[in-house]
């Protein structure tokens, strides 16, 4: 071929690196993070060498789900590393970075985690997440260049119906936070802000059967409507269909913790008579703020959070929680709760600075709501 011709050929481009891949990677190794080294107390020089656990026999303690927890907890990081990547590295080469970022960190959270009495470092553990690392990476590299890239079918769809820029990523990583914070299986259902349980606060007001369900009922509503106006709020177009999509999810999600945590699993223990009303009640009133004017949408959704928020935390303790809740938590799936529990206790606060920041990039744009 001659050199006019082969200069006349389409070079072939790279992929792109992924904006909202980077973002996801990044709520997802702080999550690991604060899931390794909770409850970040009791700091301590343990006066041994760090890596002695690399050489350490098979733990005399460990199940097949601390296995399974180890390997699932890096896979979704290493997946949306690749094509985070991707554009600076070769598939390969992006698939070894993410499987060497993901060993590191391991490695760095299992060394640290000798300064706290609560948690024992494992060369198992280390070995899970590691395997997990390998196994997001690979599949990342088959499904996630497809999935984030610019030309993928999540960017096209998060282009036709999410704002531009960081400030819809950081709403779809938002709502990504909301569904786990649907995996602490004891809350009631919807429930977040609860700052008692962050501070080990007393409960306020006594348990009565009547109130309760009344209040259930309530914190359900609220907070399915908060929900749904802050995900109206981050999208381009109005369309009932990701809102249902997302509330879907987050009973599923609902569903899956107390099938796992309780014993024996019960997925629908949270469809008790004041989580139906809750529903029913919400969704009503969800549907009738969707048809008002855009311009009130974030207005209503800051007030059902504050509404929700305050119910939470006057609530009395739930009397129907099985009480062999806590023998079901332990080991890794304990810091997963603990995790769970903490993004519950934030969730409307992120939230209220996520609508803050819509109204100041509507302000800029010099554009107010549709």
């Amino acid at each position: 071929m001659s050199p006019a011709r082969r200069a006349e050929m389409p070079i072939p481009l790279r992929s792109r690196p992924s904006p909202m891949a980077l973002h996801f990677a990044v709520a997802i190794g702080v999550l690991i993070v604060y899931a390794c080294l909770h409850p970040f107390t009791g700091w301590r020089d343990p006066g041994l060498p760090l890596l002695d656990f690399l050489t350490a026999p098979w733990p005399r303690y460990y199940s097949q789900t601390d296995l399974i927890v180890n390997v699932l907890g890096f896979m979704p990081f290493s997946f949306a590393l690749v094509p985070a990547l991707g554009g600076r590295l070769r598939p390969g080469g992006a698939v070894c970075m993410a499987v060497v970022i993901a060993g590191l960190l391991s490695l760095g959270l299992e060394t640290l985690q000798n300064f706290l009495p609560s948690r024992v470092p494992s060369n198992v553990d280390l070995g899970c997440n590691a395997l997990g690392g390998l196994i997001g990476a690979l599949a990342g590299a088959r499904w996630g260049a497809p999935l984030f890239d610019t030309r993928g079918a999540l960017a096209r769809w998060r282009t036709r119906r999410i704002v531009a820029g960081h400030v819809g990523e950081a709403g779809m990583v938002l709502m990504g936070l909301w569904l786990l914070t649907l995996l602490t299986p004891e809350s009631l259902l919807f429930a977040t802000g609860d700052l008692r349980r962050l501070f080990d606060l007393p409960t306020p007001i006594a348990f009565n059967p009547q109130r309760f369900v009344k209040v259930e009922a309530a914190i359900a509503a609220s907070q399915l409507v908060a929900v749904g106006l802050t995900a109206r709020c981050m999208m381009r177009s109005p369309s009932p269909f990701p809102i249902l999509l997302l509330v879907l999810l987050g009973l599923g999600a609902k569903s899956l913790a107390a099938g796992m945590f309780f014993s024996p699993g019960d997925p629908f223990h949270w469809a008790t008579p004041g989580g139906q009303i809750g529903i029913a009640a919400g969704a009503a009133l969800l549907t009738a703020c969707l048809i008002l004017p855009r311009r009130l949408h974030a207005v209503l959704a800051g007030l059902a959070l504050l509404v929700g928020t305050a119910l939470v935390n006057l609530a009395p303790e739930n009397p129907f929680l099985p009480n062999d809740t806590l023998l079901a938590l332990r080991g890794n799936l304990l810091n997963f709760h603990g995790l769970t529990s903490l993004a519950a206790s934030l969730w409307p606060f992120l939230a209220f600075l996520y609508l803050g920041l819509l109204g100041g990039r509507s302000g800029r744009d010099g554009a107010g709501p549709h």
